[in-house]
């Protein structure tokens, strides 16, 4: 009989709600209490003991399919009705339907159905196969929860799904990649302590990865907050088999709509961040980008500093095309790929016979550049000899060919590039101070890539959509540890690196998704994050370190030069004892 009732009594009385005609049974036996969640069976007389199971109970929380004794007298406990031994054929035949509609969701992928419907439809099949009264299906995008489809019991859309949904029991599967029931999430001595389990007063739950090629990118999420131990295993083969199917779908999905990257956002992102043909968000980029657009309509000297593959050559470039010589020429030449004896030859120009094989008057990058603009990249690399003649060119603006004695007046503007530290330089000696100073009237300096914070990310989606297109590459992105690696990664090649390893995995990837290994990254070969308290006690170790060996171990010597009292330093020295100890 279903129960209805907040308290269902059970004995031999006519007074109660299920009557028991046996000797062995008290007239008030025992009672069920339903509390709007869980159902609880407690004895009411000593003298009549209850079963459950075959253990004998004075209070027990009903699950599915719980054996009640009293007395000699059974009853099966059921979360729902199950079909008897005649029906079987009606199950297989209501499972086979459910597959049916798997391949309809497969057809209608093929003709003009979106991909918010199927996934809808998708939703209401599965909710209506396992009793849930809701379901979510959930996309890593960048690293981050994306809830893409959210149903209920009577096919609604559920709005603010992703507040309803447990992120603790989400973490699990996607870190097992394995299904998982929660039978009671309140109960459960993993999940129970959890904030989100608590908030949302979870009950049943239960969840699938979705996968593709060994590659995690979703999950398929069901529950229902009003019955616990509402999902079997035989739920549980049933959702591995929706998520199976859904994982297929979906991928056709973000093939054919692009559901998880929306290249429509990305134009506009990206937009909103260009500058020229330079891309960047962060303060020092946009920093750089306000100071180009004063010192552009100048004739002023600039010095653009960054480490390799930082793009000099773009800022020289779009500082050139905001000025009053973008009409001119954009001439450039990397001082430090030319071979030192013909440097001045391609820098100046040369008349017939100057030197053996010069047999034609050729001229130099500067009259090339007239009207225009010189790049001079590298210029750290340029030797000590030509350093005196750049800086008398770049203060009587005229430049005499090799072989020539008659100076030809230059109408040019320079901007020169360096991943040197010109102050070591100059202090070193190889390179002039006089000359810095005259190229370096404005510097800007390029932050390398690992410091530009998501800048990296958006570059790496617009450089790959670039690729894919070029290549003609069905790569559509990222996979989460993709992303994940790229952020630790330190870069050291920059954006340079960073163009050359996503050409590479585009042309040999084999999914759509691109993950660590097709970039080259491995997860365990990057420096652990520590907190920063731990890195703050690291750093200052390594430094009084450092300053003691520089002032030869003097103890007093050392707190004065950092600050401290001299406690601080013996101190340190007893820990670092104590530790060589341990």
């Amino acid at each position: 009989m279903p129960l209805f009732k907040r308290i269902t009594t059970i004995g031999s009385s006519s007074e109660c709600d299920v009557v028991i005609d046996a000797r062995e049974v008290a007239d008030n036996h025992a009672h069920i209490h339903f509390d709007g969640q869980q159902f609880t069976l407690s004895g009411l007389d000593r003298s009549h003991p209850i079963w459950v199971n075959d253990k004998k109970v004075k209070s027990h929380r009903l699950s599915h399919q719980d054996l009640i004794r009293l007395g000699r007298a059974e009853l099966r406990f059921l979360l729902y009705d199950e079909p008897a031994d005649h029906e079987q054929e009606e199950l297989r035949r209501a499972r086979l339907e459910a597959f049916h509609k798997m391949v309809e969701f497969s057809r209608r992928l093929l003709g003009r159905a979106s991909v918010g419907e199927l996934l809808n439809d998708l939703l209401d099949a599965v909710i209506e196969l396992t009793s849930a009264d809701k379901g979510m299906l959930i996309l890593l995008e960048d690293g981050r929860l994306a809830v893409k489809a959210a149903r209920n019991l009577k096919r609604e859309t559920i709005a603010d799904a992703v507040e309803k949904v447990s992120d603790t029991i989400l973490a699990q599967v996607i870190k097992t990649r394995r299904p998982l029931i929660v039978s009671d999430a309140l109960n459960h001595e993993v999940f129970r302590s959890s904030e989100s389990v608590i908030n949302l007063k979870l009950c049943s739950v239960m969840a699938a990865p979705l996968m593709e090629k060994g590659e995690l990118f979703g999950v398929l999420y069901l529950g229902n907050d009003n019955v616990v131990n509402l999902f079997e295993e035989r739920s549980l083969e049933m959702l591995e088999v929706f998520a199976a199917q859904a994982s297929l779908i979906v991928q056709n999905a973000l093939l054919l709509d692009e559901l998880r990257l929306d290249n429509q956002q990305l134009s506009n992102q990206i937009e909103n961040m260009r500058f020229g043909e330079i891309i960047g968000s962060c303060p020092a980029m946009q920093e750089i980008f306000r100071k180009m657009e004063k010192v552009a309509p100048t004739d002023i000297s600039v010095l653009v500093t960054g480490e390799t593959g930082t793009g000099k050559e773009l800022v020289a470039r779009r500082i050139h095309q905001l000025s009053q010589r973008a009409s001119g020429p954009f001439v450039t030449i990397n001082c430090g790929a030319i071979p030192p004896n013909l440097l001045e030859s391609e820098l100046f120009g040369h008349v017939r016979g100057a030197f053996t094989g010069a047999t034609a008057t050729r001229a130099g990058k500067f009259a090339a550049a007239d009207g225009g603009t010189l790049f001079l990249d590298e210029i750290g690399e340029l030797p000590p000899e030509l350093q005196v003649k750049l800086l008398r060119v770049l203060q009587e603006k005229k430049i005499t060919k090799v072989g020539d004695t008659r100076p030809e007046p230059v109408d040019i503007r320079v901007i020169s590039a360096t991943n040197l530290d010109m102050e070591q330089a100059i202090a070193s000696g190889r390179f002039r101070e006089d000359l810095y100073y005259r190229i370096n009237v404005v510097s800007l300096h390029l932050p390398p890539l690992r410091e530009r914070g998501e800048d990296l990310v958006v570059l790496a989606r617009y450089l790959l959509n670039r690729f894919a297109r070029e290549l003609e590459s069905k790569v559509k992105g990222f996979s989460p540890a993709a992303i994940e690696a790229m952020r630790k990664y330190s870069w050291p090649g920059n954006i340079r690196e960073l163009e050359n390893r996503l050409r590479k995995a585009v042309v040999l990837a084999e999914k759509t998704h691109l993950g660590p290994g097709d970039l080259d990254l491995d997860l365990e070969d990057f420096e652990t994050i520590v907190p920063l308290a731990q890195a703050k006690e690291e750093f200052q170790r390594q430094y009084i370190q450092k300053v003691l060996a520089r002032n030869g171990g003097n103890r007093t010597k050392t707190a004065r030069d950092l600050g401290v009292d001299p406690r601080t330093i013996f101190r340190h020295l007893e820990r670092m004892e104590a530790q060589s100890r341990d």
